[in-house]
């Protein structure tokens, strides 16, 4: 960092676990320009905690959001999840009534994916552990409305914040942005992923740390980029981007007329079949999202997703949708 520019608008966030992140933690990286944190909750009811291998005391939570505030970050995100194994009604409810008390500045309220080939962690316990699509639905509303009911403004795709936080504002003049991080109110064609396993986005491609510790230290320590993949985005690639980035933070888009073909072929025909459900209103020259569609933004979303609707990538999925 001695050897970076840093803008006096910069926005650095990192996520840390309520059971490691020390005050000492929270202080040297305040020191070093981080301004926003996040921590990951999940649920607060430790049936749960146990079947996901997650134990980590209320307390705890309280104490790192306390410690960071105190310290002078200017942002506080908490992330929770629903349809977790064993989770029900009354878990999700005292998970978001825990969180309330704390008054997080944002919340992030996540749909669990059950992808159990790509997390071993998730092959401990059993389908059946899981809540049915229906309980699941049940608890994504009472979230919601839990959260609005208490001063939040839904942003979208999982998002909440304060009325008061300037997400809200950039929501309402339309300055909204999306990483695959999230949202965020900083239009940057540039995301640095420090750290193990974690992602840059330098706008014309992806690149991936190494994902164990051992790894990434020793091509550090060696003057090495960490890579261990990556990804340039043709020219396809970024305009599907554009039309999901239009649909996620301003609730419509355009269509390019040079992208007709492609979106003929795939994306129309999905389009059809959400416009049935009252989720979209579109025609072959724009798409606008309806006040129901508003909850359903990913499955819009997947429509521009080519790589994912191509034969070839059918079955190599590594999230769902609710």
């Amino acid at each position: 960092f001695s050897d970076c520019i840093i803008p006096k608008k910069h926005e650095f966030s990192f996520e840390g676990h309520p059971n490691n992140t020390t005050k000492a933690h929270l202080q040297t990286l305040f020191n070093l320009g981080f301004n926003r944190v996040s921590f990951g909750v999940q649920d607060s009811n430790l049936k749960v905690q146990e079947v996901i291998n997650r134990i980590q005391p209320q307390e705890n939570v309280v104490q790192v959001v306390n410690w960071a505030r105190e310290i002078g970050y200017n942002s506080v995100n908490l992330d929770l999840v629903y349809g977790l194994p064993l989770q029900d009604a009354d878990c999700m409810k005292k998970t978001i009534e825990d969180s309330l008390k704390i008054k997080p500045d944002r919340i992030a309220f996540y749909s669990y994916a059950h992808v159990p080939w790509t997390s071993k962690a998730q092959r401990l316990f059993d389908e059946n552990d899981l809540p049915d699509p229906v309980i699941k639905m049940q608890l994504y509303q009472m979230g919601t409305r839990m959260f609005t009911e208490n001063g939040y403004t839904d942003i979208g795709m999982d998002h909440f914040a304060l009325s008061t936080d300037e997400m809200v504002k950039a929501k309402d003049n339309g300055g909204l942005h999306r990483n695959f991080m999230g949202y965020t109110v900083q239009k940057t064609g540039m995301l640095l992923g420090l750290g193990v396993s974690s992602i840059s986005d330098i706008y014309y491609g992806f690149a991936q740390n190494k994902k164990t510790t051992h790894e990434y230290y020793d091509e550090v320590a060696n003057n090495k980029l960490a890579i261990t993949k990556g990804y340039f985005l043709n020219d396809e690639d970024q305009s599907m981007r554009q039309y999901i980035l239009n649909i996620s933070c301003l609730g419509r888009t355009s269509f390019q007329a040079s992208d007709l073909p492609i979106l003929e072929k795939y994306s129309f025909p999905v389009l059809s079949d959400l416009a049935k459900d009252g989720l979209v209103e579109w025609n072959n020259s724009s798409l606008t999202v309806t006040p129901l569609g508003a909850h359903f933004i990913r499955n819009i979303c997947k429509a521009f997703d080519i790589k994912l609707l191509s034969t070839e990538n059918q079955g190599k999925q590594f999230s769902k949708a609710i």
